[in-house]
């Protein structure tokens, strides 16, 4: 099996090209940066530039499913020029697949694309499930829309679509973890607002194994890619304290604190999203970690 990746130099990018290599899957990947194409065997690069409608059509060939990750990081300050980079860096890169595999010739049966929980309004007493047919009246729930709606235009030409909105993925290098890390391990950390918001996570291993599980079982339509157990803010600070023997004994921040060092970005810290795994539980999928505190102790005693 041949699969084409965008975005496999990011978090998630990195650990699914390890583990489908594993699994003796070929992988073909586009990347904005020359320095990054490597020829080998199994894992072989190829350029493109989605803003100047670059490609290279020769990645396509022999390939039977695209996972589309590309797109830039939400975890650094919005500016007004920086939003317009984080829609367009997923809507643009979708947009050139189309159109590149609508007038060319291909093998490509299935797409399976990143997405994220933004898309469900900020709520303290919702449990969000896929049935939720919504976005979110904000500048996250506007760029999940538009990334979304550029995936599903595959479908008008036979290839079968796959959204997987994953929630606060945790990994040792993932920005959101190493923020939260350094003040608990100083013995300053705090939970954000009330502490009562709702955060659906899921473990790096999860995460990447749902992208397989999907590709494998030929998935199609929307995945929530959380833990079965979301927790607060509050118990999640807490589980990193005492995962690094901390406690934490500061007050709450409130958002007019934060705002003024991040911006609009603070959202991410103060919105709540409780978001329900039962669908892809119920493809057949069974979670490594269900509860924050053994993947917290998974991540931070290695």
């Amino acid at each position: 099996m041949k699969v084409l990746i965008t975005g496999a130099t990011g978090l998630i990018g990195t650990h699914l090209s390890n583990l489908l290599l594993s699994h003796g899957i070929h992988i073909n990947y586009f990347t904005t940066d020359k320095d990054k194409i490597k020829s080998l065997p199994s894992f072989e690069g190829y350029y493109w530039n989605p803003e100047q409608c670059i490609i290279d059509k020769s990645a396509f060939i022999g390939v039977d499913a695209i996972i589309h990750l590309a797109g830039a990081t939400i975890a650094k300050r919005w500016s007004s020029s920086y939003k317009q980079e984080i829609l367009q860096s997923r809507v643009l890169s979708g947009n050139l697949l189309y159109k590149t595999l609508k007038e060319n010739p291909h093998q490509v049966k299935q797409i399976i694309s990143a997405s994220g929980i933004a898309v469900y309004p900020s709520s303290m007493d919702e449990n969000y499930d896929e049935n939720f047919t919504d976005y979110a009246d904000d500048f996250l729930g506007n760029v999940v829309e538009k990334w979304e709606n550029s995936v599903r235009l595959f479908n008008k030409i036979g290839i079968e679509t796959c959204y997987l909105r994953t929630g606060l993925v945790l990994a040792k290098e993932s920005v959101p973890l190493q923020k939260l890390l350094k003040p608990i391990s100083m013995g300053a950390g705090a939970a954000f607002g009330s502490g009562n918001q709702w955060q659906s996570w899921i473990h790096i291993d999860d995460a990447v194994k749902i992208y397989y599980f999907a590709l494998a079982n030929k998935l199609s339509g929307i995945y929530n890619v959380v833990a079965p157990q979301p927790v607060t803010n509050t118990m999640l600070v807490h589980s990193i304290a005492s995962q690094l023997g901390k406690r934490i004994i500061l007050p709450n921040i409130p958002q007019f604190m934060v705002t003024p060092f991040v911006g609009e970005m603070a959202t991410l810290l103060y919105d709540s999203q409780k978001v329900d795994a039962s669908k892809i539980i119920s493809e057949g999928y069974k979670f490594r970690f269900n509860e924050v505190d053994e993947a917290l102790k998974d991540l931070l005693s290695k």
